[in-house]
């Protein structure tokens, strides 16, 4: 019996050593890991405390511990394109990848080449994991096996989504508002959650690479009726950058992508209540999306893996909420544009920085940070490194697009657009930060303009087409045809 207990307690004690080494030897690797999570349609209410009464206590937390980059955009507003710009390092005017529809890993012979950041670093000895929301698009044959170590990397959809008697608005399953009494595992978030903290849980041999992509805070707005709890109806307001009659100074062909908000109602009044009630949807799947990224972190700083982990959240792109007549994404202005974006440094270091960047950015900055061999292609993104060790060095303008010819350049003073009729917009974010005033007539503004149009690319890629959000319509693959007959906008929601 004592024999027994003595070799119980040696192999306690095998067991318990074991353990410290793996914890540091983890802590001693030269490459650190990375989680990388990315929220669907998150807009600044919560990051730039636009909305007081949303609440995101894991999210809040989170941006205590990061490098918060206040003035983070996407290279395309809606989610197929700007996740195509990220993975690659490659912006939409060289692929032609503009828009959702558009197929892009297996259509544009750009993408078919380079080396995605996954497969970086694949190549760089990394275990690579993924789960849930990622490309939101095919890719060829072979290469979902080049990029993930794990099967498979989908899992999900948008759903659950509520019958028709919730639907708010128009006629479409995705504006269902609905608080959810079923059980949590009915969202693949939660599945898809559950499957990333297994996996951080686990003994790992070498640095991993894992990306969890959620589908909320895309429609339908369904959500635990917990969050749904966390807001009073009757305390729900149209957000402050709202300004009714805020199309009046934009040109034409910028109104084309807007949807119009008649369907939420035809009399003001009625629009405005509708609103409220996606609004309140919006809040609780924000907060259901902040506890989804919560708990998946809480697990990891739970993990032999906290010390020395660079955990990235981000989300594809920005969202409207009525501003503008506009619901959801696919504009040019700052309200599609901006994305969240907090990175978490093993170093602890925390700061808001207000230089403009991009989602592009996310991959030479993980290079750099993880000391991988560079893939062979050009990446268009910069490493953010040189602002987070100089924070007071200055950026350079970053631009959005949504079309050949559709440009949006933003440098944290102004903003300037541009469309293919030559037509334009200009925005001084420090006296009008929700953009309501256009200014781009006034003589004073010229030499402004002049210097963010040289940012302007000088050739845009033939698109590969796809579809709007303007009420989703497909549209004609040659928008150049545009150039020889400017004042049609028509060719905007061509089949």
């Amino acid at each position: 019996m004592k024999t027994h207990l003595k070799n119980l307690s040696l192999l306690l004690i095998l067991i318990m050593a074991g353990c410290k080494k793996n914890v540091a030897e983890q802590e001693s690797w030269q490459h650190p890991n990375v989680l990388f999570i990315n929220v669907d349609d998150m807009n600044g209410w919560g990051p730039k405390d636009l909305y007081k009464e949303v609440r995101t206590p894991y999210l809040d937390k989170l941006r205590d511990q990061s490098v918060n980059f206040t003035n983070a955009v996407c290279a395309s507003p809606v989610c197929v394109p700007s996740r195509a710009a990220f993975f690659s390092g490659v912006a939409p005017h060289k692929t032609g990848v503009y828009y959702n529809g558009s197929d892009p890993w297996r259509r544009s012979d750009i993408l078919a080449k380079v080396e995605s950041m996954p497969e970086c670093f694949k190549r760089n000895g990394y275990e690579t994991f993924g789960r849930g929301k990622i490309f939101h698009s095919k890719l060829q044959d072979g290469r979902e096996e080049a990029m993930f170590d794990n099967r498979p990397i989908y899992k999900g959809g948008f759903g659950p989504f509520a019958e028709e008697g919730f639907w708010v608005g128009g006629k479409s399953q995705f504006q269902s508002v609905k608080a959810w009494e079923g059980p949590d595992s009915d969202f693949p978030d939660v599945n898809n959650s559950d499957a990333a903290i297994e996996f951080l849980q686990q003994a790992h041999d070498s640095a991993f690479f894992c990306y969890l992509g959620f589908w909320r805070q895309h429609t339908p707005y369904t959500a635990p009726k917990r969050f749904f709890d966390l807001y009073d109806a009757s305390d729900v307001h149209l957000p402050v950058s709202y300004k009714e009659g805020d199309l009046e100074d934009i040109p034409l062909i910028g109104r084309a992508l807007v949807d119009s908000l008649d369907l939420f109602g035809e009399s003001l009044e009625r629009r405005h209540e509708t609103f409220k009630q996606m609004i309140r949807g919006y809040l609780a799947t924000t907060s259901f999306a902040d506890w989804s990224v919560g708990r998946v972190i809480d697990a990891l700083d739970a993990s032999a893996y906290s010390k020395n982990t660079i955990v990235i959240v981000a989300s594809d792109n920005g969202y409207h909420m009525g501003e503008k007549e506009k619901w959801q994404k696919g504009t040019l202005w700052e309200l599609s544009a901006y994305s969240p974006l907090l990175i978490r440094l093993p170093n602890g270091k925390s700061m808001e920085l207000d230089q403009t960047v991009s989602l592009m950015d996310i991959y030479p900055t993980l290079i750099d940070y993880c000391r991988l061999r560079k893939p062979e292609h050009k990446i268009d993104g910069e490493s953010l490194l040189k602002y987070i060790e100089n924070p007071k060095l200055k950026s350079s303008p970053s631009i959005m697009t949504y079309g050949e010819g559709f440009v949006s350049v933003g440098d944290g003073h102004y903003r300037y657009i541009q469309y293919p009729d030559g037509s334009s917009e200009l925005y001084d974010h420090r006296v009008d930060p929700f953009e309501w005033d256009n200014v781009t007539n006034d003589p004073n503004n010229q030499k402004i303009i002049m210097r963010l149009k040289k940012e302007i690319p000088k050739e845009f890629a033939r698109s590969l087409g796809g579809r709007t959000e303007e009420n989703n319509r497909m549209i004609n693959t040659r928008e150049s045809e545009y150039k020889s007959n400017p004042k049609n906008t028509k060719y905007l929601v061509q089949i």
